[in-house]
């Protein structure tokens, strides 16, 4: 297992960093099972990001011309719903709202009485989660209060570099400040790690055009 090890300054920072890393080191295998069946993935075998400072904006990264980007600033903000309410429409099997909404506003009040301890972890899914087509990708949302900060420790088990990393972690970084401002301390870092860290063939020369990598 190869391990790769990101320290970045931004979300931006980190989305860049992690398309350079996927394109020049990630494992190439064909999909058996999950989304897009047939197609090529580019995979890290693990990988761990520590954003420094999540919360500067722009939240979406700026990409060249003539590259679609991969999230606004409009979606992310509408993303957020999806991680902090338990509404679910008619087509989803599950949102991460329906786990996180309950137990976010449990963390809030832990932390206002109990500033450094270490049960501050919500979790997504249960065991009949590996029983659906598609399970919940996003699996832990765990939290520190250290120097008067709110900390996030997030695991993905599949992550979509392109079409969802970004949305993801703005989001999770939305969701943070608002809980940090809830608890009444300041918003602090973000790290992020998967065993899934992956681009779909598809979108491997949007990736390049970002990277200024020839194909």
């Amino acid at each position: 297992m190869n391990i790769t090890s990101i320290t970045a300054r931004n979300i931006e920072d980190a989305w860049f960093q992690c398309l350079g890393k996927v394109l020049t080191r990630g494992y190439e295998y064909t999909i058996a099972r999950g989304s897009f069946v047939g197609h090529k993935r580019r995979e890290l075998d693990y990988a761990t990001i520590e954003i420094i400072n999540p919360g500067q904006r722009p939240l979406a990264p700026i990409v060249p011309e003539g590259v679609p980007p991969p999230a606004s600033e409009e979606y992310i903000a509408k993303y957020l719903s999806y991680l902090m309410t338990a509404e679910k429409q008619e087509n989803e099997q599950y949102t991460y709202g329906e786990d996180l909404e309950s137990q976010m506003f449990k963390v809030i009040d832990m932390y206002k009485h109990h500033s450094d301890t270490n049960q501050a972890c919500m979790t997504i899914g249960s065991k009949n989660s590996i029983d659906l087509d598609d399970p919940p990708c996003l699996r832990i949302v765990d939290t520190r209060l250290r120097y008067g900060k709110l900390h996030f420790m997030v695991y993905f088990r599949s992550w979509d570099l392109w079409a969802a990393f970004p949305s993801n972690l703005g989001g999770l970084q939305l969701m943070k400040e608002f809980m940090a401002s809830e608890i009444g301390c300041e918003d602090g870092e973000l790290i992020a790690a998967s065993k899934g860290l992956h681009l779909y063939d598809h979108t491997w020369s949007f990736a390049k055009q970002v990277c200024r990598l020839s194909e």
